[in-house]
């Protein structure tokens, strides 16, 4: 199939120019990235909920107790993160 067909989504990328290809390369990346962000904001979401609320939430907010739990369980788990993206960047330019 040679052509573009819209209606099932098809391309042909071999007729792609090759600035399109690094442009269509790119979008591909960023979206990797995007959908990688939207996973590890879910794990610390749910970690933290795990971890954090003990109680129903019916009322619609958090108990004294709660609020700086999650406040501290996302500040830990950013903190984390920071570190190992900066050892990560220091093998790479080591």
């Amino acid at each position: 199939m040679d052509s573009v067909n819209p209606s099932a989504g098809n391309i042909d990328l071999s007729k792609l120019n090759d600035k399109d290809k690094q442009e269509l390369q790119q979008f591909v990346v960023n979206e990797s990235q995007k959908a990688r962000i939207q996973g590890n904001i879910h794990n610390l979401t749910d970690m933290c909920f795990k971890k954090c609320i003990t109680s129903k939430i019916s009322a619609g907010k958090l108990d004294k107790y709660e609020e700086p739990c999650m406040q501290n369980c996302v500040e830990r788990f950013m903190d984390a993160n920071h570190l190992v993206m900066r050892q990560l960047e220091q093998m790479r330019t080591a």
